[in-house]
């Protein structure tokens, strides 16, 4: 190989590991779920399901593997637990018990996973990329980040009956949707009306209070200068309201690449390979 030619590959080879410090993948299920297998305290093998709207780590009580060496004391809590993702070991691990999680999975890991470093989702490859500084982000927009405690929200632009409202959304890849509305802004929007309704399901409580949820059709939503077109969007109707905050969910999460800055002020994103696929259904 001439000696020019080897010269731009080493080049090449320094330039990515100054960037991407380690890899870990994941399984993108049907759901739209985030599922990494990873070990806790070198002897339980689990599928945790990335919530990007934590920090911490969780077992659920449904879980199918045995979590045996994760000790919990009487507030269901457990401190300075060991995670081995792919080949990153994360320290000093918080896992509470009993939390409910997404399908297919054991329980869920958050954030802090990435504490102090960039990192990307990339739905392209199926992997997270880790960082100790951004790297090359041609094709990308930045998108600004509103962290609140362990969550980070962005601002996007919905467009209803032809105006344009702007509303705060929490990245929830938990959830497998696309949009979910906060009872606040369904009711200032008029959505029950204003929306093409696709679907509804009504549940009642003890006292027969009713839980109505309805999914609609967003006709055009916009994050940054990208439009997408008749998103499916869920919001709660009936005598219980309790949704408090929008999401943008995992359904959406998934038609872009995310780069997150280490401050969490800033993401940058550009479409993945799932941009145009066809909206997830809400049963």
């Amino acid at each position: 190989m001439p000696t020019k030619i080897k010269f731009i590959l080493f080049f090449l080879i320094g330039l990515t590991t100054l960037h991407a410090q380690e890899t870990i993948p994941f399984r993108l299920t049907k759901h739209n779920n985030i599922i990494v297998k990873a070990l806790v305290n070198d002897k339980d093998s689990l599928d945790l399901m990335f919530q990007i709207a934590m920090e911490d780590a969780s077992i659920s009580p449904q879980r199918t593997r045995k979590a045996d060496h994760i000790i919990f004391n009487k507030d269901e809590i457990s401190d300075s637990n060991r995670v081995q993702l792919g080949k990153i070991t994360w320290k000093n691990v918080r896992f509470f018990d009993n939390e409910l999680t997404g399908h297919e999975a054991d329980g869920k890991f958050g954030t802090g996973a990435f504490s102090g470093k960039a990192f990307k989702i990339d739905y392209d490859h199926n992997q997270f990329v880790i960082y100790d500084h951004l790297p090359d982000l041609e094709r990308f927009q930045p998108i600004k980040l509103y962290p609140e405690r362990d969550q980070l929200f962005i601002e996007a632009e919905n467009i209803i009956d032809g105006k344009t409202i702007t509303g705060r959304f929490l990245l929830q890849s938990g959830y497998s949707g696309g949009l979910l509305y906060n009872n606040q802004f369904a009711e200032d929007n008029l959505l029950d009306k204003k929306l093409k309704i696709t679907g509804e399901k009504t549940l009642k409580n003890s006292s027969g209070k009713s839980v109505i949820t309805k999914q609609g059709i967003l006709p055009e939503f916009k994050i940054g200068n990208t439009t997408l077109k008749n998103v499916s969007a869920g919001f709660f109707a009936g005598d219980l309201k309790t949704q408090k905050v929008s999401y943008f969910a995992a359904d959406l999460i998934k038609r872009f690449i995310w780069i997150f800055d280490a401050d969490r002020k800033t993401a940058y994103i550009k479409p993945s390979r799932y941009f145009s696929d066809p909206y997830y259904k809400i049963n």
